[in-house]
C-alpha cells in the first residue's frame, strides 16, 4: 500500500500536481489529479480504446460530488476557473492511498467517505465506489457526470454538434453525443436520477497552459445521481452494454486477485518491487491477436523503440514469459525491409518505420527473452529466419540510408533525420543531430551480430555463423580504433566521415552494458567513471554532461524551449539500468555490490510518491531538486528500475 497523508495533499501545489493512474490492458484509461481537479487534457475517469489499443476518446472526465448532512452541502469536487479554485474539496482530503487501487478518505463534520477508483481488464468500463464509514439516514450523496466526448489529444469546447439526448432508465444512464463515437453507459445503484443538462464552461487546465497550449475547456452536465449510502454508492462508466452496477465486486475482487498473481509470479518481495509490479502492468495492453506495451501515459501509443527496451523489464524480470513470446511474435509480423515499425500512429494502420535502433532492441531482446523463458523452439521455428533477414537488410542498406560501412559499422540518416532514441525535432531542425555512426548504434549492432552467431550455432545453421562471428569481429576492431576519447578518457557519442563529436552522454554505457560488450575491457572503468561523476543523479543520468556548453539544466517554457532540453541535459530514469549494468558487470564480486546498486535506486523509491503516484516520470530536471517532467508514467523508466532492482535477467 502506498500512502499518502491529508497534511501533504492539503497543500494546493502537491494536490494538484499528484496524479494517479488506471489502466484496462487494452489501452483504455483514468487518470487525474488526487485533488480531482483536471490539469491535463488527457485526465478523465474513462478514456476508452475503441480500437484497440488506439483510438482513444475521453467520456467522462469527472463527477462534481456533493456530500449532503442533513440541510447543509459540503462539495469534494475542485475545479480551477479563470482567477479562483472552486470548490475546494481536496480540503477535505484526509488521505490517498493505492490499496491496490487509487482510493481517498474525506473527512466531514467527523465522518469518513472513502472513495475509489478501478479499471476492469479487457474492457472499456471505470468503477467508481464511494462508502460511508458510519450510515445516517440524513447523509446523501449527489453526484454530477461531467462528459467530454473527445479524442483524447483534444480539448472540449462547447460544441452545437453535441447531441445532448439521453436515456435514463433504472439503475442506468446513456448518451452518444456524436454518432461516430462510442456510447457511454453509467449503470449505477443510486436511489434517484434526473435530467440537468449544462455546460460547464471555462475550466482551467494548469499543466496546458504550463506547456504553451489551450488551456480552457467545457464539459457537458447531463444528469445527477442521488445515494443514500445504506450501501455504497457504485457507478460503473463503461461502453459496453452488459455492465452493471452489481457487478462492481465481482469485478474488483476478480482484479484484486489478478494484481495480487502478477506480484507473486514476480517474486516481489518488498513495498517497492510490488509497486514496481503493479506499474509494469498498466503498459501492457492486447494488439490485434497479440500484446504491446504503451510507452507511456497519458499521451503515448505503443513505439518499437520503448517496447523493445521495456520488454525484458516488464515482462521477463516479472516472469511474464507468455506476454514477452505474444509481443516479439505480433512485432515480427510487423517486420519491412529489416526494421520493425517505431509506431503505431492513432490516426491509421499504417506503422512508421523511422528508428535506426528499434529492430536492433528487438534482436537483444529476443536474446534475453530465449535466455530467461528457455523457449529455444520459439526462436527457432518462428524468428531466427526473420532476424536473419534483418541482418541482411542491414547489410545491403534499408530505409534511411541505414547500411553496413566498408569498416563494419552501421551508418544511419541524413539531413533533417533524427533515428535515434534522441530523436527531438522541431519544425525541420533536428536537435540532436546524430547522422553517422553513434555510438550506441555500434554497441547494439555488435550485440545483435555476436547474437545472431550464437543462435546459428545453436540451431545448426553452419553456414552462418562464422559469417556472423567474422562481421562482429571487424565491428569491434573498427570501433574501439575511432571511438576512444583518450582525452576526455571516454567515448565519442558519433563519428561521422572523420568528424568525431565528442558530446559527453550516457549513450555510451550501452557499449559495456549490452549482453556482448564491443568496448575493450581496458576502458570499461574510465566511461563509467565519467558517467558516474558527470551525468549520474538520484532518479537517472542526465543526457548531456553539464560541462557541455549545449547543456541545458531545465525542462519547462514553450513546446520549442522544452524541445530543445529533452535532449540536452534532461535526466532519463530508463538509463539507470544500462548504468547499473555496467557497474554491475565492472564491480562483480566486489564487497558491497548490492548496497551500492540499492543506493543508485533508492531515489525512485522515493518518487513513487511525487508526480504520478506510484509509477515513475519519462524525465526529470538535471539540476536539483530533479523535478519530474514530461509523462507522469513511462514504461521503460518503470522496466529498467525493475528489472535492476529484481535482478532475474541474467548478470552479464
Amino acid at each position: 500500500m502506498l500512502r499518502i497523508s491529508g497534511e501533504s495533499i492539503s497543500k494546493e501545489e502537491n494536490a494538484f500536481s499528484y496524479e494517479w493512474l488506471e489502466t484496462n490492458g487494452i489501452g483504455g484509461f483514468a487518470s487525474g489529479t488526487v485533488a480531482g481537479a483536471l490539469t491535463r487534457r488527457y485526465h478523465g475517469l474513462l478514456t476508452a480504446a475503441a480500437k484497440p489499443p488506439l483510438g482513444r476518446v475521453t467520456m467522462l472526465s469527472k463527477f462534481e460530488e456533493t456530500l449532503w448532512i442533513g440541510p447543509d452541502a459540503f462539495e469534494l469536487s475542485t475545479n480551477r476557473y479563470p482567477g479562483s479554485i472552486h470548490p475546494t474539496g481536496y480540503l477535505y482530503l484526509k488521505e490517498f492511498r493505492l490499496d491496490p487501487f487509487p482510493t481517498w478518505t474525506y473527512e466531514v463534520n467527523g465522518l469518513k467517505l472513502t472513495k475509489s477508483v478501478f479499471m476492469v481488464t479487457g474492457i472499456n468500463s471505470t468503477v467508481c465506489r464511494w462508502k460511508l464509514e458510519t450510515h445516517d439516514p440524513a447523509i446523501r450523496l449527489e453526484l454530477k457526470p461531467l462528459v467530454s466526448f473527445t479524442d483524447y489529444h483534444h480539448i472540449q469546447h462547447a460544441d452545437a454538434a453535441f447531441d445532448t439526448n439521453l436515456t435514463i432508465s433504472e439503475g442506468r444512464v446513456a448518451m452518444r453525443p456524436y454518432a461516430e463515437l462510442p456510447e457511454l453507459i453509467l449503470a449505477h445503484n443510486a436511489g434517484e436520477c434526473f435530467e440537468t443538462g449544462n455546460w460547464y464552461f471555462n475550466i482551467e487546465l494548469d499543466i496546458e497552459r504550463e506547456r504553451g497550449f489551450d488551456f480552457r475547456e467545457d464539459l457537458y452536465q447531463p444528469a445527477a445521481l442521488s445515494f443514500d449510502l445504506s450501501e455504497p454508492a457504485v457507478v460503473i462508466a463503461s461502453t459496453d452494454p452488459d455492465t452493471a452496477a452489481e457487478y462492481a465486486r465481482v469485478y474488483e475482487k476478480e482484479e484484486l486477485r489478478r494484481r495480487k498473481d502478477l506480484q507473486k509470479r514476480a517474486g516481489a518481495d518488498s513495498p517497492f518491487a510490488k509497486q514496481l509490479v503493479a506499474a509494469a502492468d498498466q503498459f501492457i495492453v492486447k494488439r490485434g491477436e497479440g500484446s504491446t506495451i504503451i510507452a507511456g501515459y497519458p499521451w503515448f501509443s505503443d513505439w518499437g523503440r520503448d517496447t523493445m527496451i521495456s520488454l525484458p523489464g516488464l515482462t521477463l524480470a516479472t516472469g511474464r514469459f507468455d506476454i514477452a513470446r505474444q509481443i516479439l511474435a505480433e512485432y515480427s509480423r510487423h517486420i519491412s525491409q529489416g526494421m520493425i515499425p517505431n509506431r503505431f500512429p492513432d490516426e491509421g494502420d499504417t506503422a512508421d518505420y523511422n528508428t535506426v535502433d528499434a529492430t536492433l532492441w528487438y534482436i537483444e531482446a529476443v536474446r534475453a527473452y530465449a535466455e530467461a523463458s528457455g523457449d529455444e523452439a520459439f526462436v527457432r521455428d518462428e524468428l531466427y529466419e526473420k532476424l536473419a533477414d534483418i541482418i541482411a537488410w542491414h547489410v545491403r542498406g534499408t530505409r534511411h540510408n541505414i547500411h553496413v560501412d566498408t569498416d563494419g559499422l552501421l551508418y544511419a540518416g541524413g539531413p533533417g533525420e533524427q533515428l535515434t532514441w534522441m530523436d527531438a525535432k522541431i519544425g525541420d531542425k533536428v536537435i540532436t543531430p546524430r547522422t553517422g555512426k553513434p555510438v550506441e548504434i555500434q554497441a547494439l549492432w555488435y550485440n545483435a551480430l555476436r547474437t545472431m552467431a550464437d543462435l546459428a550455432g545453436l540451431f545448426g545453421h553452419d553456414e552462418d555463423r562464422p559469417r556472423f562471428s567474422a562481421m562482429a569481429d571487424l565491428a569491434k576492431l573498427s570501433f574501439n580504433g575511432v571511438f576512444w576519447n583518450d582525452t576526455e578518457q571516454c567515448l565519442f557519442d558519433v563519428v561521422e566521415n572523420g568528424h568525431r563529436d565528442a558530446s559527453v552522454r550516457p549513450n555510451q554505457l550501452l557499449a559495456i552494458s549490452l549482453h556482448y560488450p564491443i568496448l575493450d575491457e581496458k576502458h570499461w572503468r574510465p566511461v563509467l567513471e565519467k558517467a558516474e561523476k558527470e551525468l549520474l543523479t538520484p532518479v537517472g543520468l542526465r543526457s548531456l554532461s553539464p560541462n557541455d556548453p549545449q547543456y541545458v539544466p531545465f525542462y519547462k517554457g514553450s513546446p520549442l524551449d522544452r524541445d530543445s532540453a529533452y535532449h540536452q541535459g534532461t535526466v532519463w530514469g530508463w538509463l539507470i539500468g544500462p548504468f547499473i549494468d555496467a557497474y554491475r558487470r565492472i564491480n562483480t564480486g566486489s564487497d558491497g555490490l548490492d548496497k551500492h546498486i540499492e543506493s543508485f535506486l533508492a531515489g525512485f523509491n522515493e518518487h513513487l510518491k511525487q508526480a504520478g503516484v506510484g509509477q515513475i516520470s519519462e524525465i526529470f530536471d538535471a539540476e536539483a531538486p530533479h523535478t519530474p517532467r514530461g509523462c507522469p508514467a513511462q514504461a521503460w523508466s518503470v522496466a529498467e528500475v525493475l528489472r535492476a532492482l529484481l535482478k532475474k535477467r541474467s548478470s552479464p
